[in-house]
């Protein structure tokens, strides 16, 4: 092998271990992501429905979200999806929880422009320029970035086109009102299913890929 070969081997093999933005949402049949898991989550607006996908939580979705946690090096989250986890995860000390023992031992990044410090074990708080941080955080090495939730973030990866896979959560619901993942005037893209199942419950689980711009056609018929 030539030097010229070896050298672009070694750089696709290094971007290769480099970690990938991941992006975990529950989401309401009619795009909404707003305080899933519980009431006090996040009233803004008035919002009347938190906790909506707490009644479909079965085996199915506890071994997709504990299969997802497998694959995590590093988590991104923002600042009051951090407050809800910090409050919670470190009082779950069982070593053989799945979600526990990674998100109480492995690095935490919060994006905030509020945040001065963060006390939970190996968290950070990155601000300033965030597409660039997480650009930088991304050539970190690594397996998955993982955001959870985190709304105003996910809005801001998915302007700049940070996220590498969507996992999305429908619950078969749908409320008419609250903070959507995919907002009006987001720059329109494709996406490429990859994997889908189904819960118990009746939650679609489905993974996607960017794809690229959006494509559009017609079936209108050709004139004669």
């Amino acid at each position: 092998m030539n030097q010229a070969a070896q050298a672009r081997l070694t750089v696709n093999t290094a971007k290769e271990n480099t970690m990938r933005v991941t992006l975990h949402t529950f989401l309401t049949l009619d795009g909404v992501l707003q305080a899933p898991g519980g009431p006090d989550e996040d009233r803004d607006s008035g919002f009347p429905y938190g906790g909506w996908s707490f009644p479909y939580g079965d085996q199915d979705f506890g071994t997709a979200v504990s299969g997802w946690f497998d694959h995590a090096s590093a988590f991104l989250l923002g600042r009051k999806t951090y407050e809800i986890f910090a409050s919670h995860w470190p009082r779950v000390t069982d070593p053989g929880d799945p979600v526990a023992s990674k998100l109480n031992a492995l690095p935490k990044y919060v994006a905030s422009a509020t945040l001065t410090s963060a006390d939970w074990a190996n968290s950070t708080v990155i601000n300033g320029d965030i597409a660039a941080e997480v650009a930088k955080l991304k050539e970190q090495p690594g397996d998955e970035l993982q955001v959870h939730g985190s709304g105003a973030l996910a809005h801001a990866l998915i302007e700049h086109d940070l996220i590498d896979e969507y996992r999305l959560l429908y619950f078969p619901v749908h409320l008419g009102t609250g903070k959507k993942l995919f907002r009006d005037g987001a720059a329109p893209a494709a996406l490429r299913l990859i994997s889908a199942t189904t819960t118990s419950t009746g939650v679609i689980i489905a993974t996607y890929q960017p794809d690229g711009p959006i494509r559009t056609g017609s079936y209108a018929l050709d004139e004669a």
